[in-house]
């Protein structure tokens, strides 16, 4: 399936890693947390891991530990402003539900 990248979300990384002025691209995994179990973490990489998958979508390269892949697989990576309030959207077909704060997931 792989990991896609909205417009919105690309045209928002691009400035942040053409501001920051290095890295390959973002990192997109999981880590244990939250009332529902998992939370999305989204990080620059500056240099591969040997586990690493690379997705490139809307020319945004998004790397992938295997252990995230699981849960990541078929992702897409959204970015929405509201008033004062932006940031980054993932919508996961895997996930069969989120906690009430929207800071976790489960699958």
């Amino acid at each position: 399936m792989g990991i896609k990248v909205s417009d919105s979300a690309a045209k928002r990384a691009r400035t942040f890693l053409e501001g920051r002025g290095k890295g390959v691209g973002l990192r997109l995994g999981v880590k244990t947390t939250g009332c529902s179990g998992l939370a999305y973490v989204l990080e620059f990489v500056d240099e591969l891991n040997a586990d690493d998958q690379v997705f490139e979508d809307n020319g945004i390269k998004i790397i992938i530990d295997g252990k995230s892949l699981v849960y990541l697989d078929g992702t897409e990576l959204d970015f929405a402003k509201e008033g004062l309030n932006e940031g980054f959207l993932f919508n996961n077909p895997n996930a069969n539900g989120e906690c009430g704060c929207g800071e976790s997931f489960n699958v």
